[in-house]
């Protein structure tokens, strides 16, 4: 079956991006954003500072992949190991 790695790396995604949203100082995002030079803003876009949103969207790309690299080689390797041939 195909694409169960894009459904990992969503389902990531999205739940980094709700957690950082009700806690914006979680780690990883901001500390990118700062790396950006871009100052802070408190600007409200879609009534959420663009600070906070940016670091979301950080956390949620960044743990995805994370996530997406160990479901990729890790998990994959070891429930649907690929048929090995046999030379008679």
């Amino acid at each position: 079956m195909k694409g169960e790695g894009a459904i990992v790396f969503l389902v990531v995604f999205f739940a980094m991006l709700l957690i950082t949203l009700a806690s914006p100082w979680f780690p990883i995002g901001r500390q990118l954003y700062g790396l950006f030079g871009v100052p802070e803003s408190d600007y409200p876009v879609l009534g959420i500072g663009v600070t906070t949103l940016v670091s979301a969207v950080l956390n949620g790309v960044f743990y995805g992949v994370i996530a997406w690299l160990i479901f990729t080689f890790g998990v994959r390797r070891f429930l649907w190991p690929k048929e090995k041939k046999t030379t008679p």
